[in-house]
């Protein structure tokens, strides 16, 4: 079973840059993608990038694409997302997020597919 575990959120002013990492034990064997989603209070989960952990192609929501990096680090065993730009909007819950479920890799940043998620860590971006 996959166990996800975020760190690297904070508060950072507008323009500014973060790193967030998760923590995965078990994914590589069992897992076909790692995706990165947002929530802010009152609304549901978005979507914000994707990586395929077989081939390490790519995928980001429109509103990132540019700014943000998804990338895998094989030697600390972590799945990190680089955050350039930041804007207030970016501000949410950031949560990572694991499935052996194939479908992920044309049914891109869809939550449904994914059954396991860390805790989440907070960003926040103040204009």
């Amino acid at each position: 079973q996959e166990q996800l575990l975020e760190s690297g959120g904070g508060s950072v002013q507008a323009g500014g840059s973060l790193r967030l990492s998760c923590a995965t034990s078990g994914y590589t064997r069992s897992s076909h993608c790692v995706a990165w989603f947002r929530q802010v209070p009152g609304e549901g989960r978005e979507g914000v990038a994707q990586l395929h952990i077989s081939g390490a192609s790519t995928y980001y929501h429109d509103s990132v694409k540019g700014r943000f990096t998804v990338s895998r680090d094989k030697d600390r065993n972590t799945v990190d997302l680089q955050m350039n730009s930041l804007k207030p909007e970016d501000t949410a819950m950031y949560y990572c997020a694991a499935t052996a479920n194939s479908r992920c890799l044309y049914a891109f940043l869809d939550a449904s597919l994914y059954p396991y998620w860390g805790q989440g860590t907070q960003v926040t971006v103040s204009s």
